[in-house]
């Protein structure tokens, strides 16, 4: 096999190399169109996800936030409770 140096061969036939497209068989036309089908259809699903996927990041923050938010809650009734029963205990010493 014998190497032609790329200085020798003309440019236009390199682009016409390049840019021509090049013969499918009907068959390979059919597999390609099946491809480019299933391309698409990752595509929307990645697309599907992505949305999917921000929903649910921004209903865990819903739901972070409302944690902390039941939580101080909690230890605010907590506080009361312990406050009611330390009065209750001081009544009852009283008596």
């Amino acid at each position: 096999m014998t190497f032609v140096p790329l200085t020798c061969v003309p440019v236009a036939t390199i682009v016409e190399c390049k840019l021509s497209r090049p013969k499918y068989t009907p068959m390979a036309e059919n597999q390609l169109k099946a491809l480019e089908k299933k391309i698409d259809e990752l595509i929307a699903l990645c697309r599907d996800l992505n949305r999917e996927n921000q929903s649910l990041k921004h209903d865990s923050r819903g739901w972070h936030d409302e944690r902390l938010q039941l939580v101080a809650n909690n230890d605010l009734a907590r506080g009361k409770v312990e406050a009611m029963i330390n009065r209750l205990q001081a009544l009852e010493q009283e008596s």
